[in-house]
């Protein structure tokens, strides 16, 4: 078929979170648009991925995943940048391989890639290096060569994508040998169609079900869905909450707040953070008024959204941040951390609010006491994501760009 491409999406880990998020939606775009799709990634757990990667949507090959991924708890990058190497060897020794990869995350593949692939597009959702701590001068020797590797890979793509201005701002000051005027903004975008099949077919699932706990019917739903990991920043919400107790002890009275996020028995943060955050729910005295939920399904997710009063989004400098966007198209106001790309999809007292940190609790408390201020806020941000974030707008531009490169890169 004129036009259409053989595209591959390589990716360490199809698990659930935002940068998976991001390449599920990328994939679904392009197979919409008529492009033969598959994955291949390190590690897929049919048990903690999104249901479009396990119910036979798209062909995923796992490659690698007897490689370690540490050695006795250290070198993570290390291991990722060899399991990653490792599934593009793959790629490229495939008999019918693919005209263009699409990967991210992970740049030190791309230089395998470029052996045989016609294309090779990267999308930096943040540049690793500034992802990890430096808290030894050992640590800074172990990873000097590894930043430059990432560097050096990331400028050998054919196109980079971004996924804000604010992370071009951040990639421009990190790759200082990479001209950052050759990277392009790419919003990501939510696939719709599910969020549409969820609601239409009449299956989204009331709070009691999903939280097995009846409540009050005057009760209103705060909502946080992050993975749980302390970058994140979770404890904001239940400091916020613990706040509204003094500030505001009657919109208290009513108000439960749901903790939903990303959760992998492996990851040893995981279950550190969700235990440190129980404590600080019992030791601020709110322990009551939370539902803590661990990796919630598809379906669930998009309950929790449609069913929620208000979404509190506490990541500091998140480089997009894809659940605003799911909550705008909820029609729910979202009271999102004053920084990063949030800045860029959420209009303060427009689609909701972006605060410091200590004024998460002030604006909740102001929602809460207006149905109409809500209802208000929640129809602007729908539509200010069908006019600005939609999947349509996201699915010609990504189309588009991967046909035009490819055609520029062939001629």
């Amino acid at each position: 078929m004129t036009g259409k491409h053989r595209v591959t999406f390589l990716h360490p880990d199809l698990g659930i979170g935002g940068a998976e998020r991001l390449v599920v939606d990328a994939a679904v775009a392009l197979k919409a648009k008529g492009h033969e799709v598959q994955f291949v990634t390190s590690h897929h757990d049919p048990k903690h991925c999104f249901s479009e990667t396990r119910d036979g949507q798209f062909q995923v090959t796992v490659v690698g995943d007897w490689l370690p991924r540490h050695i006795c708890g250290r070198f993570f990058a290390l291991c990722a940048y060899i399991r990653m190497m490792w599934a593009a060897l793959y790629i490229i020794l495939q008999k019918d391989r693919p005209e263009i990869v699409f990967c991210d995350l992970v740049s030190a593949c791309i230089p395998i890639l470029k052996l045989r692939i016609p294309l090779v597009v990267f999308y930096c959702h943040h540049p690793d290096q500034l992802l990890t701590t430096y808290e030894s001068q050992l640590k800074k020797i172990y990873r000097a060569p590894i930043n430059y590797l990432e560097e050096i890979t990331t400028g050998m793509a054919d196109k980079v994508f971004v996924n804000s201005l604010y992370t071009k701002s951040v990639y421009e000051n990190t790759f200082k040998r990479l001209n950052a005027e050759d990277t392009e903004v790419l919003y990501p975008s939510i696939s719709t169609d599910f969020f549409d099949e969820v609601l239409l077919s009449d299956n989204v699932l009331p709070m009691e079900r999903i939280l097995e706990k009846k409540f009050p019917l005057d009760t209103c739903f705060l909502l946080s869905i992050n993975r749980y990991e302390r970058k994140k920043r979770l404890s904001s919400a239940i400091e916020a909450l613990a706040s509204l107790k003094k500030i505001d002890p009657d919109s208290f009275k009513k108000v439960c707040l749901i903790m939903a996020g990303g959760y992998e028995r492996r990851v040893k943060e995981n279950r550190e953070y969700f235990e440190e955050l129980e404590e600080l729910a019992s030791e601020l005295d709110v322990r009551n008024k939370i539902c803590f939920l661990r990796s919630p399904t598809d379906t669930e997710k998009v309950s929790l959204l449609f069913n929620c009063d208000v979404l509190i989004y506490t990541p500091p400098n998140e480089h997009f941040g894809i659940v605003p966007l799911e909550a705008m198209y909820a029609a729910k106001p979202v009271i999102a951390h004053n920084s990063g790309g949030p800045k860029e999809s959420v209009i303060h007292e427009e689609t909701g609010y972006l605060v410091e940190e200590s004024e998460f609790a002030e604006k909740v408390s102001v929602l809460l006491k207006s149905k109409e201020l809500r209802v208000k806020l929640g129809d602007a941000g729908k539509n200010r994501f069908q006019k600005e974030f939609s999947f349509q707008a996201f699915t010609s531009k990504l189309d588009s760009k991967i046909c035009n490169m490819y055609k520029d890169k062939k001629s």
